[in-house]
């Protein structure tokens, strides 16, 4: 798109997050930035840094040379440091070991419980969320997600298919559990976040299951969703 819009006497600028995809599609000039994959301008509540990142690549649109300009974008974002003193927000158990779906709705259903209040607290801190797109309450989630564990396909209005459905809800499901734990002081790292989901909840050990389940289904599409978006690779079973 860059390179059209280029072709089109547009100026354009890119924020980039993979090297090797920029080294091969040379946009007419981007910034490469260190940060996770969906954050090319940092973590949030932090609007000094990305502010850093943004002009940065407003101003490769002032330089005489190019196209193709790379720049790389000089510092590690802060908020990627772990906090040594964080305590997440909402106490919960060690998750336990489930196998059949009721054990798996039973204990994520309890989990949510928990969560749900703590969640409430981040939104009237923070007066927003990113939680939306399941189409659903999370009251139903716990039914409707491990309904897939036993081979069922459901879907909702708002998603008229079951890998789409699962997959906005495991992304919503994500989001609310990022946002609960941060409801009380400082923010964490993005890495203290994604390892007390994926270790020390049910929910994580939940979408690590249904990813399995998917990895398994004859249904090519929630075999695609389950396989690329339900779990980052680093917390992949081993």
């Amino acid at each position: 798109m860059a390179h059209m819009l280029e072709e089109r006497g547009l100026p354009a600028t890119v924020l980039a997050l993979a090297l090797p995809q920029v080294e091969k599609t040379r946009p007419p000039r981007a910034v490469m930035t260190p940060f996770m994959l969906g954050r090319p301008l940092g973590e949030p509540n932090d609007p000094m840094f990305q502010n850093r990142v943004l002009l940065q690549a407003l101003r490769l649109l002032e330089r005489p040379d190019g196209p193709v300009i790379l720049e790389h974008f000089p510092d590690d974002n802060p908020s990627w440091l772990d906090r040594k003193d964080w305590i997440p927000a909402v106490e919960l158990p060690a998750p336990a070991v489930c196998h059949e779906q009721a054990a798996w709705e039973a204990a994520f259903r309890g989990e949510l419980h928990k969560v749900l209040p703590v969640w409430e607290r981040f939104k009237m801190r923070f007066g927003r969320t990113t939680v939306g797109l399941a189409g659903q309450p999370p009251e139903a989630w716990p039914v409707f997600a491990t309904s897939f564990l036993n081979g069922a396909l459901p879907t909702v209005p708002s998603h008229d298919t079951a890998a789409l459905a699962l997959r906005f809800m495991a992304d919503d499901l994500k989001a609310l559990y990022g946002e609960a734990v941060q409801a009380d002081g400082d923010s964490p790292s993005a890495r203290q976040i994604d390892w007390w989901f994926w270790r020390h909840t049910v929910a994580g050990q939940l979408l690590i299951a249904l990813r399995a389940a998917a990895l398994e289904s004859e249904n090519n599409a929630l075999k695609t969703v389950g396989g690329r978006f339900f779990v980052p690779v680093p917390y992949l079973p081993t």
